[in-house]
């Protein structure tokens, strides 16, 4: 997996494509979610880690609008990750999706709002 190749074809890219589709349709998906005609980019990056086994999504939305464009990214790494597993539980079906949470929003009425439990974990991983 950590090639990107598997036997239904190149894993990273596949969960990129459906992580910014799943970003895009976001409020098709959560029924109190308005449509945003002005997302300006989306970016999904996935990143396996050998050593650890574990496979690491981020994605970053960014938008001209009035409203947070966090419901997306969420539900762009969300999605990502599913396609993810749909690709390799043929390999092992006993594969975990956990940890998904919002690392930092900027603008809107709070300004820049980091998460602090995100920030202490990464101290701590070393």
């Amino acid at each position: 997996m950590l090639s990107g190749q598997i036997p239904k074809g190149d894993v990273i890219t596949a969960a990129q494509l459906t992580g910014i589709q799943a970003a895009k349709q976001t409020s098709q998906l959560l029924p109190l979610c308005h449509p945003l005609p002005e997302i300006a980019a989306i970016d999904v990056t996935i990143s396996p880690d050998a050593a650890s086994g574990l496979v690491e999504i981020q994605s970053s939305v960014r938008a001209f609008g009035r409203t947070g464009v966090e419901m997306e990214a969420l539900c762009a790494v969300v999605v990502a990750a599913l396609c993810v597993y749909d690709m390799c539980k043929g390999i092992d079906p006993a594969i975990e999706i956990g940890g998904i949470r919002l690392l930092e929003k900027r603008g809107g009425k709070r300004g820049l709002w980091r998460n602090p439990k995100a920030a202490k974990r990464k101290k701590s991983d070393g």
